[in-house]
């Protein structure tokens, strides 16, 4: 999943990509470096961020959901919590909602979600994204975040939402300490029971920057070594900004991992 940022203010390029015609040609060039689909966001929800009005959303998004739209093949996700942002971009073809708010955000989304038959991605956050590193506590954060994801999927099921279209996202990052983050990347197999697509973004995030020490523009090989972790514990889905490297990362790990559950199923035969 490649990622758009059409606002001024992401944590790693917010700005870079602000103006319509920017944002529609970094789109074509991560379909090109191989992204499977695109996610294009125009409210920053890193740490700290000032919410932006449903007008100023859409004037932001929509004009380049609906150009990418008709210049691609992949499928376009529209990362927004606002119901009406959303209706706007599927209509203009995006055909997933990424909500970090899990349908909690806006009360019409889970109709306009319903209705559409759009993929929906369920994502986990502790507050919101102003507050939401202020002291976050756990006593079990996977066990924690697993009664989430059944309270939310039983929500979302109750109106409408069929099961094949949800996906799942622990939201690393977004209300987490680092050893939250950390134990949620290595216990991440655990999500797996729900039989729904696990999505996963780690792409450059502050946590690495606490491991290694280095600004958010040099956080690619923590990033490689994060997305490596995440895939091989069952991540079907990968949120980043640099495309062309973490799919090398992805089929690697992935052709290994696989080798290996062959390997134990053969022991166990």
């Amino acid at each position: 999943m490649g990622v758009v940022n059409v606002t001024p203010d992401s944590f790693y390029d917010g700005g870079r990509y602000f103006d319509a015609a920017a944002a529609v040609a970094h789109a074509l060039q991560l379909v090109e470096e191989g992204a499977d689909l695109l996610d294009i966001g125009a409210e920053s929800t890193r740490p700290g961020a000032d919410a932006v009005s449903e007008a100023e959303e859409r004037r932001r998004a929509i004009p380049v959901v609906s150009a990418v739209a008709k210049a691609v093949m992949v499928p376009i996700s529209i990362d927004t919590s606002k119901a009406v942002v959303a209706q706007a971009a599927l209509d203009a073809g995006a055909v997933l909602v990424n909500d970090v708010t899990a349908l909690r955000g806006d009360t019409a989304m889970v109709d306009v979600v319903a209705r559409t038959g759009a993929g929906i991605v369920l994502m986990h956050m502790n507050g919101a994204p102003r507050t939401m590193q202020q002291a976050p506590r756990y006593d079990d954060v996977v066990g924690e975040i697993s009664d989430f994801f059944e309270e939310r999927i039983r929500f979302a099921t109750a109106h409408d939402i069929a099961r094949r279209q949800i996906i799942l996202d622990p939201g690393i990052g977004f209300g987490k300490l680092l050893q939250h983050n950390l134990t949620l990347i290595a216990e991440l197999h655990r999500f797996m029971q729900y039989e729904c697509p696990l999505l996963v973004g780690v792409s450059q995030k502050s946590f690495l920057g606490q491991l290694i020490t280095r600004p958010v523009q040099d956080r690619q090989w923590a990033t490689a070594a994060a997305v490596a972790m995440a895939v091989d514990r069952g991540a079907g889905i990968l949120r980043v900004h640099d495309v062309g490297n973490m799919k090398d990362v992805v089929q690697v790990t992935m052709a290994i991992s696989q080798l290996t559950i062959r390997s134990r199923e053969a022991q166990h035969a």
